[in-house]
């Protein structure tokens, strides 16, 4: 029997792996079960974080190099970004004793930002302590892709933003990264999402089910 507590969940995994589609999902599901929920994500989730997340995707297209953000200028704004949603949106929410979805958090700065473009960890860590004050996830789904599939999805994309222009040796790279942070941690889970096909949500349904007791 599902008891109203808080909760928090979240999805990773590179560009094309389906992220935002299976976190769209879920977030129909829990209201179908009539569970109360929010579906967010980052950069973004309020209305000054979202600002933050266009003037970095800005930057990203701006065609002259001399004017683009210093990678630690880039890193700074995704974690003021971040101090944004956590204050206004997640902590809030959490206090409503909600279940929140949100595709991307931590892992993603982690992945991209200090293994990806080696930014210094101790930098994001010591802002991270400040901002997050032990915030965690209570469960986290890393979705794994093949580049093959990646790829597919990314040019039937209508609308592309700066992480769908990396190569693919990039994202093979941010990938195992993400591997490697949720190996042997308890409340994450890597699940293969290369198949268009329905059952990768039916799995995410059932694990989160088990998680919040819904029958």
């Amino acid at each position: 029997m599902y008891k109203k507590k808080p909760f928090f969940i979240v999805f990773e995994g590179v560009e094309g792996c389906g992220k935002s589609y299976q976190s769209k999902k879920l977030f129909k599901f829990l209201k179908k079960k009539k569970i109360p929920s929010i579906l967010t994500r980052e950069p973004g989730g309020t209305k000054g974080a979202e600002m933050i997340r266009n003037l970095i995707l800005k930057d990203y297209f701006n065609k002259s190099s001399k004017e683009k953000f210093d990678k630690y200028t880039d890193t700074l704004l995704y974690l003021a970004a971040r101090n944004e949603h956590v204050k206004n949106k997640i902590l809030p929410s959490l206090k409503k004793k909600m279940v929140i979805i949100c595709d991307r958090f931590v892992d993603s700065t982690i992945a991209y930002q200090i293994y990806g473009k080696k930014i210094n960890f101790n930098f994001v860590n010591t802002i991270h302590k400040s901002i997050l004050n032990g915030l965690k996830p209570d469960l986290t789904f890393i979705l794994k892709v093949s580049s093959k599939s990646s790829n597919k999805r990314l040019k039937k994309r209508k609308t592309k933003n700066r992480y769908d222009n990396f190569s693919q040796l990039f994202y093979s790279n941010v990938q195992k990264s993400f591997l490697k942070i949720a190996k042997g941690k308890k409340h994450y889970f890597v699940l293969d999402s290369s198949k268009n096909d329905n059952s990768l949500e039916k799995k995410i349904f059932n694990i989160t089910s088990k998680y919040l007791n819904i029958k």
